[in-house]
């Protein structure tokens, strides 16, 4: 992936004023103004595998497909099943050539029965678009909605934990599972 020239501005996540305000130490990344560390690799890389860490990816590509023929659509351009996801599991999968070369991979999000989120890499997001769009077939409605998405990844043993304090689920979501909200919490400053 290569950076952005001097003369592009770099975009900023809905985050990144949070991130500097935190002390983050932001570096050029495809483009973004993004926190590579806080303090220090080797302190937050024993934080995450003993607790748990929170990572801005709101760089990242997200396409909605939808409609009566959305599963349709995901089935012939990714290459794991969609059919068996429940509404709000995720799988990881691949975009592939006829040929069997990989387009890219990305995460499949099964947002209600005829609702898909796609998440793809930030480097690719206008070949992925292109790709997915072109060869979509039917009813399928596409929408690029990588401007108006954020994403926060979070990892570790104590992330479960986190995740529910934050969101008050019911119930603790598995492993690569998505629950919609009515309402979110504010975050804080």
């Amino acid at each position: 992936m290569t950076d952005a020239t001097a003369s592009t501005p770099l975009k900023h996540t809905p985050l990144r004023d949070v991130h500097v305000k935190a002390g983050a130490k932001m570096v050029p990344f495809g483009g973004w103004d993004m926190p590579v560390q806080y303090t220090g690799i080797i302190d937050e890389h024993r934080t995450v595998r003993g607790a748990v860490g929170l990572f801005d990816i709101s760089h990242m590509g997200e396409f909605e497909v939808r409609g009566a023929d959305a599963l349709t659509a995901v089935q012939r351009l990714c290459t794991n099943d969609a059919s068996t996801l429940a509404i709000g599991q995720v799988q990881y999968a691949a975009l592939c050539y006829p040929e069997g070369g990989i387009v890219d991979d990305l995460t499949v999000y099964r947002l209600a029965p005829d609702h898909f989120m796609l998440v793809v890499n930030a480097s690719n997001i206008e070949k992925d678009w292109a790709w997915v769009t072109s060869h979509s077939e039917g009813r399928a409605q596409w929408a690029n909605v990588s401007d108006e998405t954020a994403l926060l990844a979070v990892q570790g043993p104590k992330a479960e934990a986190l995740v529910n304090i934050r969101v008050n689920l019911k119930k603790a979501t598995r492993f690569r599972r998505w629950q919609p909200q009515d309402s979110w919490p504010e975050m804080p400053q």
